[in-house]
């Protein structure tokens, strides 16, 4: 068995610290197959150069892993700024000039484009895709003598839910991001059979849901209130509530065992109504995050969401009959976008109560997503042109700066209604010196008061 150092590169804090889950669950499997790990998270160390050379040292591995878990911000506004890579590859350096070890990269962000972040990075192997069997698998092989291949992948229809590793957890990591975010992460499934034109998750995970099983799932949740005295949790799946229901019997084995727990996650604002939403928030549920990613059914359609405003509308009456908070994540620009939809958006997330409304400008061009491909049909970009540095696409004949300043305008002293994203980060800021911790913008809903400013309700 080797001597594995496991390194995640990610450092980003907005809106919150999110723990190194990916980095965990590889830790997971590599520490069934009996292997010697050290697991170290760059943010965790204030971005200590010093500490991670003297970690690498001191720890003397056989094979570095390092885990990429964002490109950049995915931010039209902070362009190159927002720009992660570079910095990702002054890690790589270090690690070349302080071990020989071979270096192997993986994680989703790497996952979107392997090749070109392979090269960039200068790396000995990647990963794409999970990788808990297909990196045991190489490290056996590099073990017995034979060379690590460029690229590695999961053959086939990857691992199935009871096949997924429970994250491997370092307590000193825990404590530091529940003192930051006041929160752990996890996740129930993978995969995601929606086709939103945009996204990268059915490329990357597969196209049909794949779930562990509810008792593995509240098994790892119980472990980390024993161990690690988590009492909130995110669940990280690309969808929650998927149409089977399996997310509704992760909440029923909750209830189950009487697990006293707050947790929120990621929505579809489809098909939530009190039956689910009375039973989630039985289980601990306490606030939702919906993807609703645009305002008008014109823009819906054209992202390929699979659903209209009138169903958005009906999930979020559902939500504040429940007083749960939901938010509302909206990207203006996308396909079908002109000034009638802008205005037609603004109108319709106007008539939403008591919710927080974050708005983007512009979808960060990724390869694998449909949108690429439109991109280049539409002549916005061509099918040679690199998607490493951010680039954005925007409705043709769409006025940009109209958008953005007319979405300011509407937005302009409403304090549920959030652009450009920056002004999100400095709202959570002030909460985050308060004190306060979790997700903060369920802070700015009072159900019981109206909402002021221009353009609010």
């Amino acid at each position: 068995m080797s001597r594995i150092f496991l390194l995640s590169a990610n450092v980003v804090t907005e809106p919150y610290p999110v723990y190194p889950l990916g980095m965990a669950v590889i830790a997971g499997a590599l520490d069934q197959a009996g292997h010697t790990l050290r697991q170290f998270d760059f943010l965790a160390a204030d971005q200590s150069e010093e500490a991670l050379r003297a970690a690498l040292l001191d720890f003397a591995p056989e094979v570095v892993c390092l885990s990429l878990r964002n490109i950049d911000n995915v931010d039209s506004f902070d362009g190159e700024e927002g720009w992660y890579l570079a910095r990702t590859r002054r890690l790589t350096a270090l690690v070349r000039e302080t071990t020989k070890a071979p270096l192997i990269v993986g994680g989703p962000a790497f996952s979107i484009m392997p090749e070109s972040i392979l090269d960039y990075l200068g790396a000995d192997c990647g990963v794409v895709g999970e990788g808990e069997r297909v990196l045991v698998g190489l490290l056996e092989d590099w073990a017995a003598g034979r060379p690590l291949p460029r690229l590695a992948s999961e053959p086939g229809a990857g691992l199935s839910g009871a096949e997924m590793a429970a994250p491997l957890l370092v307590p000193e990591l825990v404590a530091f991001y529940r003192e930051r975010s006041g929160m752990a992460n996890l996740q129930t499934k993978r995969g995601c059979p929606f086709h939103c034109a945009y996204c990268t998750y059915p490329g990357l995970e597969g196209q049909v849901f794949r779930c562990r099983p509810p008792e593995a799932v509240v098994d790892d949740i119980e472990r980390l209130q024993r161990e690690h005295g988590i009492d909130q949790l995110f669940f990280t799946d690309s969808i929650f509530n998927d149409p089977a229901g399996h997310y509704l019997t992760v909440a029923e084995e909750i209830l189950r065992r009487g697990v006293q727990l707050r947790w929120s996650a990621f929505f579809r604002p489809q098909g939530l109504g009190s039956p689910e939403l009375t039973l989630l928030k039985q289980s601990g549920l306490y606030a939702l995050e919906l993807g609703t990613d645009a305002a008008s059914d014109a823009t819906l359609a054209g992202l390929g969401k699979g659903f209209t405003f009138a169903e958005v509308e009906a999930v979020n009456r559902a939500c504040v009959a429940a007083r749960l908070p939901c938010a509302h994540f909206v990207i203006f620009g996308g396909p079908g976008e002109t000034e009638a939809t802008v205005r037609e958006g603004l109108a319709n997330l106007a008539r939403l109560e008591h919710t927080v409304v974050f708005a983007f400008s512009g979808i960060r061009l990724l390869s694998k997503s449909p949108l690429h491909l439109r991109a280049i049909r539409e002549g916005l970009v061509t099918a040679e042109q690199s998607l490493l540095h951010p680039l954005y696409y925007f409705a043709p004949g769409l006025d940009r700066e109209w958008m953005n300043a007319t979405i300011e305008q509407d937005f302009h002293g409403c304090r549920d209604r959030i652009f450009p994203p920056s002004e999100g980060q400095k709202r959570m800021q002030v909460m985050q010196d308060f004190g306060f911790r979790g997700l903060l913008w369920d802070k700015l809903i009072a159900f019981d008061k109206p909402r002021r400013g221009h353009g609010c309700r």
